[in-house]
Order: structure tokens, then C-alpha cells, then sequence
């Protein structure tokens, strides 16, 4: 039997879907996009405008937006002497670990690899900005979370608010380097943690190649293996196995993970063919948000011989199944600096838990590499081109991933049939010089009376949590449980998402990625 989403969605019989194939560079098929619901329900949170999921017309052109870096990255970047190993290439970057925001101790907490596949580290901060190393008992006198002889490669942290377990609070996945005795096809450590210090191993997953990293779908309430493989043709690229619980879903054999995804023929490289370097994901509001990290070039050989890093960069994605990953955007949207001295010059990657929710932004911490041309080795694993790695900070006004634009007088976009729960409307919108109003439609899609555009008070001005209102300030209550269709008419400004509430505040019941100050659970509830 199908599974039917929270969004209307409904999975095909055969999940996860083995009709993804390596032979094919189109871009991925997004089954969602071509057969939306005939009535989709909103209750989910926030209602983001990355695709035309929600919407049936529209005269306004949709914008992708990316985030500003932080004028003062890097944010944390080598100093200890852990990150500083003379053996090893010099290195503070959080790409086999994660970032996330603890409420319970009101703290920004990182997990880092300290000097390239040296050991993992631990950072704390008040701010997100400031970052200290506190001094713990496990490698006693230093910040590491795990013995030294751990040599983490790739993996990711998770913070589990779902945790049944609290002593599985804190979860990760570690698969430690390629070697000549390993291979580079083995199996990654699984480990779990009351605190996020104090880890105890508990398994090791299936065979995976590097840079495989794990992430939650709570949406489903399964755990996703992101697998790095190789395909004929394409190169680097990612299968798929998932579990609803932790440590079975690193219960697989060779050949079960299904294939996934990788780049295709709109993915431009630099020096070489694009590929698929790795896919990390997390729950936002009514979706899941990813990042494919492109790899474009050059080769390895080349890289070794300069010291200098290859070229990845971050592109966003989106699904709303979770399987299936929508991408018409393929500039970066976190890139690097291509240009000699950068602390930023190549290999950008993403963190567990992708990005946080800061007031009215998301934060995003990403690990970039300025190289080393005075390290030049024949063992890739001292070599300079993974020298001097460090943690940036970028920042989007919050659901601006993309918006819809009104352009011209009498722009306006019509959702689809929507049924909904709550009693308030909220925008996440900036208008200019004009007014955005909305008009709810019927079945036959005329305007409800007391709902025309006529009778909407509307909103002037730049906020990500504005309601509307009709006449007599009423609000849209009145026709919960019905299908309606949402007109939203704007002449000039951005249409970034819009929701229907319970609460004056406007809490969306959303997801909120990796958390931030002032949210005490996983949703906005």
C-alpha cells in the first residue's frame, strides 16, 4: 500500500523508487511537480515558493536568491595544536560533523575535524560568531570528543529531538580514511551520545565509499544514508538506504542502497566534468532543503602537484518527498573564491544540519580550504591542496531561498486547491511603494464573499511574519477545512512563502533545520 505525505504526496508502491538510473545525465524526474495533489494541505508549516508545487498560475516571475557572507569569516579556522598537527595538513572544518543549536543550554555547538583526518573536536558559542574550545576529559587537556587513534573522513553529527532514548540524543556517523589496508569501499562507525562529548560506538554501517554522510527525514521519520558510489559515464554519485531507526539504517549489504542521484548535463564543470561530491539535507518548515556539492575540477593528480584544492561548490535543492530533488537554480549558492590567497579558494562543503534559524535568517556554516602550495607530497593524506581548511558563515533572510516577483501592475499568482486548519494568514513578504492582498477563491474560482481582494486590508512593507486581514479584520477561519484556492495580487516587491496559523504569533509548526536561539523543540509549535 502507497504511503500518503502530510503534503497530499503520494509515494509510489516500491519505496525508496529504483527507477533512478546511472545510464541517464537528464536531470532528475520530480513525480510531485508533474501530478501534484488535487487538494494539497498547508498544515505542515511555512510554505516555501522554490517550485510550482503550490502554484496553478502566475503572472510573477520567480527570483532565486543566495546568502551574504559573513564579513568576518573565517569564523573558526586552525589554532590549536591538534589543528595544527605538524604531520598533518592544517585544518578546523566541521564537514564530517555538524553545527546545531542546543536549547538546553542555550549554546551553538560544532563538531569539527581538527587537522585533515586528524581527530574530531568540539566548539561551543553564545553568539554563532565567537567560538571556544572548551577543555574536556575524553583526550583530557584538549577539546576533543573522541580518542585520537578516530581519524574522521566524512560523516555527519545530529542533534535527535526525537529521541526516545536520552542517551541517544546525540547521534554520528564516522567513516575514517581510505587506506591500503581498508580499501575504499568499508563500512562507517555509528556512534551515540546523552551529551554530544562522551560517544559510545555502537556498529558499523554497510560498505560506502568517502565522503558518505546520513540525515534525518522526520517528515517520515526515517534515517537516510547518503552514500557516495560511481557510475559509468557519471563519475561520483549517491545512493540511497533508509530506516526509521538509527542503527538499522546502517544495516545493508553490497548492492542493496538503491541509486539515488548525481550530476547531470546542467551542471557545469570548471576543469573537468561535473560530479556529485555529496548530498546533505534537513527538514525546513514544509520541506526538505539540500545541498548537492558539485565537484568540478581538476582532477586529483593535478591538485597534488599545486597544493591547491579542488574546486567544490554548494547547490541548492529542494523535495518535498524527500527522495526526489528539485534544482532549476545551478549557479552556487555558497561558492568559492577562486582567486590565490583566498582562505576560501576551493573544496566549499556543507555541515550535519546545513543551516540554523537566527530571528529573521538562516545561518549557514560551511568548511572551505585555502590550500598549501608549500606542502607538496606524494601521500594525499599530508598533502597542502587539504591545508589550512577553515568555517565560514553565510546568511539569507529567513524562507529566501526564492521568491515571487510582482513586476508590473496587476501581477498576481493563483495557488492550487489548499485545506488548512489554523484561523490566521502570515506572508514572508517586501513590498514597493504597493500593497499585497490576497483573495480566497471557491471551487469554481470566484471570489468568496467577505474574501475578495477588494475587501483585504493587505500589507505594505518588508517583514517574514506579516498577517493579512480582511474587512472588519477578519481572518481566514472561516474556511478551514475547506478547499481554497489563494489569489495573491502584488504590483511590485517579493513573495517569499505564506502559511495559515493557529497563533497570533504565527507559528508555523514547521521544521527548524539545525534549531536557533529562542526555539525549544524541532518544530515551531
Amino acid at each position: 500500500m502507497s504511503e500518503t505525505l502530510y503534503n497530499g504526496i503520494s509515494l509510489p508502491d516500491e519505496w525508496p523508487p529504483r527507477d533512478q538510473s546511472p545510464a541517464t545525465s537528464q536531470p532528475m524526474r520530480v513525480p510531485y511537480l508533474q501530478r501534484p495533489p488535487d487538494v494539497i494541505p498547508i498544515d505542515g508549516g511555512r510554505q516555501l515558493l522554490v517550485d510550482d508545487f503550490l502554484i496553478e498560475d502566475s503572472m510573477m516571475p520567480r527570483a532565486f536568491h543566495r546568502p551574504v557572507k559573513h564579513t568576518g569569516n573565517p569564523v573558526l579556522y586552525p589554532q590549536t595544536a591538534d589543528e595544527c598537527n605538524e604531520a598533518l595538513p592544517p585544518t578546523a572544518i566541521p564537514k564530517c560533523g555538524g553545527v546545531w543549536y542546543d536549547e538546553r543550554d542555550r549554546l551553538f555547538k560544532m563538531w569539527y575535524m581538527a587537522s585533515y583526518l586528524g581527530a574530531m573536536a568540539y566548539a561551543v558559542s553564545s553568539d554563532g560568531i565567537h567560538w571556544e574550545r572548551p577543555s574536556l576529559d575524553v583526550v583530557p587537556g584538549t577539546n576533543l570528543t573522541l580518542p585520537r587513534d578516530v581519524h574522521p573522513d566524512s560523516g555527519t553529527a545530529w542533534l535527535d529531538h526525537e529521541a526516545a532514548d536520552p542517551a541517544e540524543r546525540f547521534k554520528m556517523q564516522i567513516r575514517e580514511p581510505n587506506s591500503p589496508e581498508k580499501g575504499g569501499n568499508f563500512g562507517a562507525l555509528m556512534l551515540t551520545s546523552p551529551d554530544g562529548i562522551h560517544w559510545n560506538q555502537r556498529q558499523r554501517t554497510g560498505p560506502m565509499g568517502d565522503r558518505s554522510t546520513m540525515f534525518y527525514n522526520p517528515f517520515r521519520k526515517v534515517w537516510v544514508q547518503s552514500i557516495r558510489s560511481g557510475a559509468p559515464g557519471r563519475g561520483r554519485c549517491r545512493r540511497y538506504f533508509e530506516h526509521p531507526e538509527f542503527l538499522a539504517s546502517g544495516n545493508w549489504q553490497e548492492g542493496e542502497p538503491v541509486f539515488w542521484t548525481a550530476a547531470d548535463c546542467m551542471d557545469l564543470g570548471r576543469d573537468a566534468r561535473a560530479e556529485l561530491y555529496n548530498l546533505d539535507a534537513v527538514a525546513y518548515e514544509s520541506l526538505m532543503v539540500g545541498f548537492y556539492q558539485v565537484l568540478k575540477g581538476p582532477p586529483n593528480h593535478i591538485g597534488q602537484r599545486t597544493g591547491e584544492p579542488k574546486l567544490t561548490e554548494l547547490v541548492l535543492a529542494t523535495s518535498r518527498d524527500g527522495f526526489h530533488w528539485h534544482r532549476p537554480d545551478r549557479r552556487a549558492f555558497i561558492g568559492a573564491r577562486r582567486e590565490p590567497g583566498s582562505w576560501e579558494y576551493g573544496y566549499v562543503e556543507s555541515t550535519g544540519g546545513i543551516m540554523l534559524v537566527v530571528e529573521d535568517e538562516l545561518w549557514f556554516y560551511y568548511s572551505a580550504y585555502g590550500g598549501d602550495p608549500d606542502r607538496i607530497t606524494d601521500d594525499w593524506h599530508t598533502n597542502g591542496m587539504y591545508g589550512n581548511g577553515a568555517v565560514g558563515l553565510a546568511r539569507l533572510r529567513r524562507d529566501g531561498f526564492a521568491s515571487l516577483q510582482g513586476r508590473f501592475p496587476g501581477a498576481g499568482m493563483t495557488t492550487r486547491p489548499l485545506r488548512f486548519s489554523g484561523d490566521r494568514l502570515f506572508v514572508n513578504a517586501g513590498t514597493v511603494g504597493t500593497r499585497l492582498r490576497v483573495e480566497c477563491l471557491d471551487e469554481q474560482r470566484q471570489a468568496i464573499p467577505g474574501y475578495s481582494l477588494e475587501d483585504c486590508e493587505g500589507f505594505v512593507g518588508n517583514s517574514t511574519r506579516a498577517e493579512i486581514r480582511w474587512k472588519d479584520g477578519a481572518g481566514i477561519g472561516q474556511l478551514a477545512g475547506r478547499a481554497v484556492r489563494l489569489r495573491f495580487q502584488m504590483d511590485r516587491g517579493d513573495l517569499y512563502s505564506f502559511w495559515v496559523s493557529a497563533h497570533e504569533d504565527g507559528r508555523s509548526g514547521g521544521y527548524l533545520a539545525a534549531g536557533g536561539p529562542g526555539f525549544t523543540e524541532a518544530r515551531h509549535i
